[in-house]
């Protein structure tokens, strides 16, 4: 029997934190190990159960998701940080990204899509909700003349190596696929990243899913 991905829960709102870990629970691939109202005892939760995924609320009494999302990736490294918001802005977004987090969902998304991101997440995909992913995309846009071949200046491999970050390669996978050596994807990946202006590989996943589409 497959083991279930576990999830811990972060809201201040019991009656949102019992509706997600109701919806979370009708799929069999996720059991919700714990929950909290607080960063703090969230984290004493996460540090206990060793969860698979953090569904972090953004706004909570003792701090924010950046400090949260710092906090958890600090002492728990490989935990998956995705982000619940209702606020639709680019800046937030891009500083939850930057301090680490993995995903960012907006609170008015579909339900059933919640544990779609979950699964990504969890996976090392990644997973920006659709209209907040257009704001960053948006923002290229007004920098680069959207009749460019090659807006971004990229070179083959660099797009090889992002269209396989699209498919949600590690850099082991794209190292092993594209016949290079890891250092090199981490390089590559560094120079991505400056060209499409973003924060980390993430981001640059859905902008360049988005720009090929």
């Amino acid at each position: 029997m497959m083991n279930k991905i576990k999830v811990v829960i972060i809201d201040d709102h019991n009656i949102v934190r019992m509706g997600i870990k109701s919806l979370i629970e009708k799929d069999d691939r996720f059991y919700v190990s714990g929950e909290s109202d607080t960063l703090t005892e969230g984290l004493s939760i996460i540090l206990s159960q060793k969860p698979d995924v953090v569904l972090l609320d953004f706004r909570l009494p003792d701090g924010d998701a950046v400090i949260g999302t710092k906090r958890i990736k600090t002492a728990c490294p490989d935990v998956k940080v995705l982000i619940l918001t209702a606020y639709q802005s680019e800046e937030v977004l891009s500083e939850v990204l930057r301090v680490g987090a993995d995903g960012f969902l907006l609170k008015t998304i579909e339900s059933v899509k919640i544990t779609e991101a979950l699964y990504k997440v969890y996976k090392g995909e990644g997973y920006l909700d659709e209209s907040i992913s257009g704001l960053i995309f948006d923002k290229l846009k007004s920098t680069y003349k959207k009749t460019s071949l090659n807006p971004f200046s990229l070179t083959l491999r660099e797009k090889n190596i992002l269209d396989l970050l699209v498919n949600g390669n590690s850099n082991k996978e794209i190292a092993y696929d594209l016949e290079i050596a890891e250092k090199t994807v981490r390089n590559n990946l560094t120079r991505i990243m400056e060209k499409l202006n973003v924060t980390n590989r993430t981001e640059a996943a859905l902008v360049w899913k988005r720009y090929i589409n």
